[in-house]
């Protein structure tokens, strides 16, 4: 009988036991490289030669833009780092309202050097360190480029709206557009006290017909709704406006309840009584001097019958309907009038004054619009025009982008040149800064500052240059102190930015620096996606 054989079978240690130091380099890598493919997918869109992206839902509505929040805000993105990135272009918007396209490519850009930097064997915690220095110190050297503004020079802040809008599809229009921002936007601040710029103040209406150009700016106020009631007037000059807030229409129970009427002589009792109601309505309004009426929507029942209606048109009285509860506030800021919940508030002092109030016909529709306001808000309100639903959705995006630019340089007074000029600025000095840093600092600093040089890349790109031979040249400028070197798009050259008027806030390019460093080091700081599935 042969031997028993001394062999104890030994369990198989399975590859994966010995992967935990592999598994957190797949995760970062995974989330850079998701995170690229979003920076990938919008850089063709950067700059006054920048492409559009038409975008269609899935209810086939379409959408054309080259902003980049608007397109990232409608990509059905899934992956979790890729979402970030969206995240940060709408953090960019609601900061700057511009520069949302940049701030994803620069953080694309800062993932490609980290990625680079990871693979040479640097610690994920030694280069998010070494990113916030690297974002302090951009901050810092941008902010000695830059040149201050007063909100009364009209011209800086036309040329900065100007560049805004020069990105976007509706470009043409911008010598209309840019003026437009500008004005409305120092008709609701104090040059001398606000330090912000709250944009609800400024109502835009947005209406199907004409073209951008025939887009105004009104000193009042606008309603989509054209007057109620026949025979009612239609002009009202010396203008006593209420706004109710309760309904000209006979009254319901709080219950659901059917009333039997058996003969003609109580049916003619009701209608007496509910005609009786409303007149006595009207009369009190007449009485408190009031000539245009705005009824607040209501949700119950009717906000005015059509008996109400045409009793107010008898007493002279103009009626717009429907108007919204969201827009009450805004309506009574412009028009220096308080909302009237009940009839026994209605009195001459909760009304506003305006010298007119007229109904008006803008392509196919009546609107009415109140001017002239004795009392006004600080608020405005603009009509803008579009030809298509595309552009008149466009016009709106790129203009509240302009508004936006002047808000920052409400906020925050400085300019700096476009163009490229304040990243190649960042690089040149930032390398040479890195020179005075020791050890692994200095590597990070380096690679970091070569990484900004993305942006002029995909500007000359975009325009049709040769991005290598533009760069290194931008890059030779600033080198020998040319500041102001920018990318000129329309000659196809390098010159100084400045005196092409390319100028933009200093607070879009600072926190489009600030947020993507922070971006970029969440994602760093990221070794595992735990899925919790319920």
């Amino acid at each position: 009988m042969p031997a028993k054989s001394a062999f104890v079978p030994v369990k198989r240690i399975s590859k994966s036991e010995f992967k935990d130091k592999e598994k957190p380099a797949q995760i970062r890598g995974s989330n850079i490289v998701a995170a690229k493919a979003v920076a990938d997918a919008i850089k063709t869109s950067l700059g006054p030669r920048g492409m559009d992206k038409m975008i269609q839902d899935g209810k086939g509505e379409v959408t054309i833009t080259n902003d980049g929040a608007t397109i990232l805000k409608q990509m059905k993105v899934l992956h979790p780092a890729a979402k970030m990135l969206v995240e940060l272009s709408q953090a960019q918007d609601a900061e700057a309202g511009d520069g949302t396209t940049s701030v994803v490519i620069l953080a694309g850009a800062m993932l490609e050097t980290s990625q680079k930097l990871l693979t040479k064997g640097f610690h994920p915690a030694a280069i998010s360190d070494s990113l916030l220095h690297f974002a302090s110190k951009a901050v810092e050297v941008l902010e000695s480029m830059a040149i201050p503004v007063d909100l009364t020079d009209n011209a800086s802040l036309l040329k900065s709206a100007n560049t805004a809008l020069n990105s976007k599809v509706v470009h043409e229009h911008s010598g209309m557009l840019a003026p437009m921002a500008v004005d409305a936007v120092l008709k609701i601040v104090d040059p001398n006290k606000d330090q912000n710029v709250d944009l609800k103040d400024i109502h835009i209406i947005k209406k199907l017909g004409e073209t951008v150009e025939d887009s105004q700016l009104v000193d009042g106020i606008v309603f989509t709704q054209k007057s109620q009631g026949v025979g009612g007037p239609s002009k009202v000059e010396k203008a006593k406006i209420g706004l109710i807030q309760f309904c000209i229409s006979p009254p319901k129970t709080d219950m659901d309840n059917t009333v039997l009427i058996r003969d003609y002589a109580a049916m003619d009792r009701v209608l007496r009584e509910e005609r009786q109601y409303i007149l006595n309505i009207t009369k009190k309004i007449k009485a408190a001097g009031c000539n245009a009426l705005l009824i607040q929507k209501s949700i119950l029942r009717d906000a005015v019958s059509d008996l109400g209606l045409h009793l107010l048109a008898k007493q002279k009285i103009m009626v717009v309907k429907d108007i919204e509860r969201e827009d009450i506030e805004f309506v009574c800021k412009t028009l220096g009038c308080r909302p009237i919940a009940s009839l026994d508030h209605f009195t001459p002092e909760a009304l506003g004054t305006a010298e007119l109030a007229e109904e008006f016909q803008a392509g196919d529709s009546k609107y009415v619009k109140i001017t002239g306001v004795q009392n006004p808000g600080r608020t405005v309100s603009i009509l803008l025009r579009g030809s298509n639903r595309q552009v008149l959705e466009e016009a709106d995006r790129s203009l509240h982008d302009a508004l936006c630019v002047i808000r920052c340089l409400v906020k925050k007074r400085f300019l700096i040149p476009g163009g490229g000029a304040p990243e190649a600025e960042l690089s040149v000095k930032l390398t040479q800064y890195s020179h005075t840093m020791k050890g692994m600092d200095a590597y990070c600093f380096r690679a970091f500052a070569e990484s900004l040089e993305v942006i002029p890349g995909i500007l000359s790109e975009n325009a049709g240059l040769s991005p290598i031979s533009t760069v290194t040249e931008l890059r030779n400028r600033h080198a020998r102190g040319e500041t102001h070197a920018g990318i000129n798009v329309r000659k196809g050259s390098i010159s100084n930015i400045i005196d092409e008027n390319v100028l933009q806030p200093l607070l879009v390019s600072t926190s489009a620096v600030t947020l993507s460093a922070e971006c970029v080091r969440s994602i760093l700081k990221i070794d595992d996606i735990v899925n919790v599935i319920r």
